[in-house]
């Protein structure tokens, strides 16, 4: 394939799982699934009973998965079969031998088989992974495909964010997503082809940094190709030889260095300019013996983000962060988007209510949500799914799951922030305890290795090791409170140098240089004009009008501060129980949306 028969990767649909690496040809392996739940984690493929049927990529527990029980669920299987027709679509041919069997996410292991031959196992709920099949799959037949998913609900050092452990949910915790929940999906490649990769972008210096890996080291004369366009324009080509898996390429982009158009390539919430690129593999070894060369579709976005002692910094301008809390749950399908067009949605609600910016919440989210972002202009703060004990096993099935996130996600602009840990939660003894302040610290400080080019967040809410913003959570639902709390400098002092405002210190060294302070969780105002069990907020408000009043006067008193550099506002969404959502769980308003627009942007 050459690069000028790839689809554009700035027009696509929300269907393809994985928008940052596009080829042109896939299948997608969702829809009606054998499943069944299983009987303990040493049962075997032959020994399962596959009686029910489950609509994937939805989890069990959900409503679209056509299952809906919400109890627990172990071990659970699933089972299906592909044939001539999937591979075709999915490009399997003479110049495209190879086959990747494609998981978006699976909660929390996964064992696969196919035709019978065991694959693998993959440990992390939230990271995608892929086997290559092209021996296994029979081309002209039928092929069955076996998945067991793992997830014990009472573990409690497995990154689970808002997952209940409790069979029934509770306060702040939601109803369980066991197993597959994003996309399974087939595509064929070369033998040599493009695995991932990376951009970093200084957009000050006028240049592109392109990280390329390959599945394996070249055998022969590999060349990549790499290209980089604006609407039409290109901005940089180059072309290098390959000389192993792992390669890198500066590329420099001569119209950045005139100062007169520097802003005009720049990506931003008002202005989300994406650059599309194309890496494509060329030469006599491109195809190591099996197949033809294989080519790829990109982008990415020209933006810095930095911080001051006060302000963040976006392209080097102040800029004031108007956040909501987003937890990306559904009540129809849980951790799992409803539909690819949801993902848009989402995005699209936040954009119309004012805000410039979601922290997505004890989730790590849908590649496919964070193409929106970048394509529509929302900033993300990005977060993971937090474990609630603190063992070796905790630390090290989070750091890795944490790593490989941040791998996956660095390349998009629309990511400013990245947030190891919450509220203390995994680490509740951190304010006296040695070992789980060098686990803080030491999430920021590999972070920081992965990705040098935001600002890290230790511990969002209270009790920083080592942050680059200081965050702070304060429920009070009294607007003149809050006023008087962040109104001075003097005052937001106090607050950070004494016990804040859920008893506990916000940072855990005196020492530390002066950086900018963000309200990253306020408000929580509870109404709902219907009956939900147990339902549950900070506050709560009598009637549509008292809470209309309440929330805009609580956002009114955070944006009038003259001492903090943002807010995130809690939340976007009612979530089970929770119902101090600014929109109903349907994603309706609960007040005119125009109220609240002004209240957050002033607009």
């Amino acid at each position: 394939m050459t690069a000028d028969q790839l689809p554009d990767p700035l027009q696509q649909d929300s269907g393809y799982p994985r928008p940052q690496l596009v080829r042109r040809q896939w299948h997608d392996l969702g829809g009606e699934w054998e499943f069944a739940f299983g009987a303990g984690p040493e049962q075997t493929p032959e020994a399962v009973g596959f009686d029910r049927t489950i609509v994937v990529p939805y989890p069990p527990e959900s409503e679209l998965s056509g299952i809906g029980e919400t109890g627990y669920h172990p071990v659970v299987w699933y089972r299906r079969t592909f044939g001539a027709a999937e591979l075709a679509e999915a490009g399997l041919a003479s110049d495209r031998p190879r086959l990747l069997l494609h998981f978006g996410a699976v909660d929390f292991a996964a064992d696969v088989w196919l035709n019978g031959r065991y694959l693998g196992r993959h440990v992390g709920g939230q990271t995608p992974f892929h086997f290559e099949v092209g021996g296994i799959v029979d081309a002209e037949g039928t092929n069955e495909l076996v998945v067991r998913a793992v997830d014990d609900p009472l573990d409690v050092s497995i990154p689970r964010g808002k997952q209940d452990w409790r069979e029934s949910p509770h306060s702040i915790w939601y109803h369980r997503t066991t197993g597959i929940w994003q996309p399974v999906w087939l595509e064929a490649v070369p033998g040599l082809h493009v695995e991932s990769l990376a951009w970093d972008t200084a957009a000050d210096a006028g240049s592109v940094d392109l990280e390329l890996v390959l599945n394996a080291r070249p055998s022969g004369d590999v060349w990549a190709a790499v290209r980089i366009e604006y609407e039409g324009e290109l901005l940089a080509e180059a072309r290098y030889r390959v000389l192993d898996t792992t390669s890198h390429l500066r590329l420099a982009l001569s119209r950045q260095r005139n100062g007169q158009q520097y802003e005009e390539l720049l990506w931003s919430p008002s202005n989300p300019r994406l650059l599309s690129a194309t890496v494509a593999l060329e030469g006599t070894g491109a195809g190591s013996g099996e197949g033809g060369d294989d080519a790829v579709a990109s982008y990415l976005g020209l933006r810095t983000v930095r911080t001051d002692d006060r302000c963040l910094l976006l392209n080097d301008r102040p800029f004031y962060v108007r956040a909501v809390l987003s937890q990306n749950y559904w009540p129809q399908s849980h951790l799992a988007a409803p539909s690819a067009d949801a993902l848009r949605r989402e995005v699209e609600l936040i954009l119309e209510l004012g805000f410039n910016t979601a922290r997505v919440h004890q989730k790590a989210e849908d590649p496919r949500f964070l193409y929106w972002a970048d394509r529509l202009g929302l900033l993300i703060w990005a977060e993971t799914a937090s474990a609630y004990e603190f063992s070796a096993r905790s630390v090290q099935l989070l750091t890795e799951e944490w790593m490989q996130l941040v791998q996956r996600d660095r390349s998009h602009p629309s990511i400013i922030a990245w947030v190891p840990l919450n509220e203390s939660w995994g680490v509740q003894h951190i304010s006296h305890d040695p070992r789980q302040r060098a686990y803080s610290r030491g999430l920021t400080e590999l972070t920081r290795a992965i990705d040098g080019t935001r600002p890290v967040i230790s511990n969002d809410g209270w009790e920083h090791t080592d942050s680059d913003l200081i965050t702070i959570h304060d429920y009070e639902g009294d607007p003149e409170v809050l006023a008087r709390r962040y109104g001075s400098r003097a005052a937001l002092d106090e607050l950070i140098a004494g016990p804040g405002p859920a008893g506990r210190r916000i940072q855990l060294h005196d020492s530390e240089p002066a950086r900018p302070v963000m309200l990253t969780e306020f408000g929580g105002v509870s109404w709902i004009d219907h009956n939900v069990a147990d339902a549950w907020g900070y506050s709560s408000a009598r009637d549509a009008s008292d809470f209309g009043e309440r929330v805009t006067g609580l956002i009114g008193a955070v944006t009038d501060s003259p001492v903090l550099a943002g807010f995130c506002y809690t939340q976007l969404a009612d979530t089970g129980q929770e119902t101090n959502g600014l929109l109903r769980d349907d994603r309706t308003p609960k007040v005119p949306v125009e109220l609240l627009r002004e209240a957050i942007a002033g607009r």
